[in-house]
């Protein structure tokens, strides 16, 4: 993370105030601006921290928020403890640190025993815009919570990113979700964190989420999570103006439409849209991209030099090879609509299954989009496989869809996410 002060800006501002406020600190509104309510509350817990005091998020700061922003402490268990009173301890419970601890004996925790011990707050929150860094925060937060979920990389972007999965559930029946193909769409990604971090709550704990048993559905079905496609891309949004990587200031020099970038911005960080890159009608939407002037890279609607030019569509390609996914969705925004078909070549029950997701989330159901209409993920999934696929368009407005959004979205698409594990 950045060196922060006073008059700083951007999204690590939004993960500083998010934090504080989130561990009993009043940073103020999380609005991504470092003011005098900020640095009041990081002097405060510098000062608590033993740190030195002077309301900069430097190094040794950010080192000391880290156990804060993974949601979890390392606890080494001394003579005289018991779960119930280190629990109480760090404003938890006794079976959240039995699940983020499945191997020890809780009637009989020994001196000298190392305990992962969350905090009593969610991971997924809804008052920050999701980075790549602050979503690596949360999935080391969510496999130290639920050491259940497997979570390992299907390749790297364009700069070097991982493109991280999360695998979630131990059934044969396999599925695949992904989001954040474009950079501006990014409110995709907490959807699926979100997916992740409520269903291995309940899971650990025996429960329903919803109407859904989840002991029931991760013995049915194994979730195979990409929760974001285009790293590189998404930073390049959250982070425009300033950037301290020259590869983004040049990536930037390719927005020539006169609007702010954010506005614009589908693409990877060398101007490809990744969603139309995929080998399914791509030289048709190549007609497309000549009859509307497109002739090489920019913010959105380039299809690339050649299908699967980039290194994030060569790895979900080669992924979504490597495994028999009765289904897939991939999360877009906006329109609140859900897209089935592509040229006709879907199976039968795509459509039903389309109208049983659109009745849970109340979005509408369509064949597919007048406008890039060719060469996306789900296309080229239902071409070569004749499985069901699905595009899920979330949100309303303009993006990118700002997260005062979240809360509704996630709520809407809760049991459709579930559904997808069971039809």
């Amino acid at each position: 993370m950045e060196t922060l002060y006073l008059g700083s800006t951007g999204p690590d501002v939004k993960l500083l105030q998010s934090i504080l406020n989130r561990i009993g600190y009043n940073a103020g509104a999380v609005d991504g601006t470092f003011g005098p309510a900020t640095r009041r509350a990081l002097t405060a817990f510098q000062s608590a921290f033993g740190l030195a005091i002077d309301g900069v998020a430097g190094p040794q700061t950010w080192a000391a928020l880290e156990p804060f922003l993974l949601g979890y402490f390392t606890y080494t268990v001394r003579s005289g403890d018991a779960l119930w009173k280190i629990a109480a301890r760090y404003g938890t419970t006794v079976p959240a640190v039995i699940a983020a601890n499945p191997n020890i004996n809780p009637d009989e925790i020994q001196v000298g025993q190392r305990l992962v011990v969350p905090f009593g707050y969610e991971l997924v929150v809804s008052d920050l815009d999701y980075t790549y860094g602050i979503m690596e925060y949360v999935l080391r937060g969510l496999k130290a919570r639920y050491p259940f979920l497997e979570i390992g990389s299907i390749g790297r972007s364009v700069l070097g990113k991982e493109l991280y999965m999360v695998k979630m559930g131990f059934g044969a029946n396999q599925v695949s979700y992904n989001a954040s193909h474009h950079a501006n769409e990014s409110i995709t990604t907490p959807v699926l964190l979100k997916f992740i971090e409520r269903a291995s709550q309940a899971y650990a704990a025996g429960a329903r989420l919803g109407d859904y048993d989840m002991r029931d559905l991760f013995a049915r079905t194994s979730f195979f999570i990409v929760p974001m496609v285009n790293p590189d891309g998404v930073d390049l949004v959250a982070y425009w103006p300033h950037y301290s990587n020259p590869a983004y200031e040049e990536a930037a020099r390719l927005n020539r439409t006169g609007l702010p970038l954010p506005s614009v911005w589908k693409a990877n960080i060398r101007g490809t849209d990744l969603n139309l890159n995929y080998p399914a009608g791509w030289e048709e939407q190549k007609e497309d991209e000549r009859r509307q002037g497109i002739t090489g890279p920019g913010p959105r609607d380039y299809g690339g030099p050649s299908p699967l030019s980039e290194p994030e569509t060569q790895a979900m390609a080669a992924f979504t090879r490597d495994h028999s996914f009765r289904l897939v969705i991939a999360y877009h925004t906006q329109g609140e609509v859900i897209y089935y078909s592509f040229n006709n070549l879907q199976p039968p029950e795509s459509l039903t299954i389309a109208e049983l997701f659109g009745r849970v989330s109340g979005y509408a159901v369509s064949e597919n989009p007048a406008e890039a209409s060719w060469a996306g993920y789900k296309d080229w999934f239902i071409q070569d496989f004749r499985r069901p696929g699905f595009t899920v368009e979330v949100g309303l407005g303009v993006n990118p869809i700002p997260m005062t959004q979240f809360d509704r979205i996630y709520q809407q698409n809760e049991e459709l996410l579930i559904l997808g594990g069971y039809v």
